[in-house]
């Protein structure tokens, strides 16, 4: 759930893939409920989530919360275009997920997951390290009145569960995307389904990849620099 940030300052590789930092000794729940609103995203209006209407305050919030300088800024709090293209797209052809195994990878949150859920996944489970996702997925799937697992580690490069693994905005960073491409090409060859969201991003690996869908999505322009995103879904062959 990534893309341009408040301030020009951009999230780093470590945000998904390396040790999460410590959570705060304030419950985390309060603050997102505190910092947030329920609303729900604009290309898929079946979902409510908490939802910050304004990024640069959120963002420093978060950072004073865990009195940490270089925090990631809370992507949990935003709907991204990849990950509303990817929902909407498995909203809109429920066979990809039912009765299968779920795994949403860098879920922000929750909201790819929570759309498995609804169209009919045996199991969805989502994982990203942001210490505040595991507390913002749990209350967003409460909302929607859904089970979502959770799991608040690095899963790249390992085997997984899944039948299915999904993963909306993640090819913003060339180290990143050099980690998880591999990754992806090696369980799609094991067998899984892996479908990507994705407006565009600078380390997307087109040549790996089969064109699904394509959406026009609404976003935030203070995160975007845009009110509307092409958002493409993709497979990886």
């Amino acid at each position: 759930m990534a893309g341009g940030l408040p301030h020009g300052r951009a999230r780093q590789p470590a945000d998904v893939i390396a040790a999460p930092p410590a959570m705060p000794d304030r419950d985390p729940t309060a603050f997102i409920r505190e910092n947030t609103a329920i609303a729900a995203p604009p290309h898929v209006p079946e979902v409510r989530l908490h939802l910050a209407d304004e990024a640069h305050e959120l963002w420093h919030r978060t950072e004073d919360e865990l009195e940490a300088i270089g925090l990631p800024p809370p992507f949990w709090a935003f709907a991204w275009a990849g990950g509303q293209g990817l929902a909407r797209y498995i909203l809109d052809d429920p066979e990809t997920v039912r009765g299968r195994h779920v795994l949403d990878f860098a879920t922000g949150s929750g909201l790819v997951a929570i759309a498995a859920a609804w169209a009919g996944a045996a199991s969805a489970t989502a994982c990203d390290i942001d210490p505040f996702c595991g507390p913002a997925v749990a209350l967003n799937a409460a909302l929607n009145r859904v089970d979502i697992d959770y799991e608040c580690r690095d899963l790249t490069g390992g085997s997984v569960a899944a039948d299915v693994v999904l993963a909306g905005d993640v090819f913003f960073d060339r180290e990143m995307a050099d980690r998880i491409t591999p990754w992806f090409g090696a369980l799609a060859s094991a067998g899984k389904t892996v479908l990507v969201g994705d407006p565009g991003r600078s380390y997307l690996p087109r040549e790996r990849l089969i064109l699904l869908a394509e959406y026009r999505v609404p976003v935030t322009r203070a995160l975007e620099d845009a009110e509307v995103k092409r958002t493409r879904v993709w497979r990886f062959a």
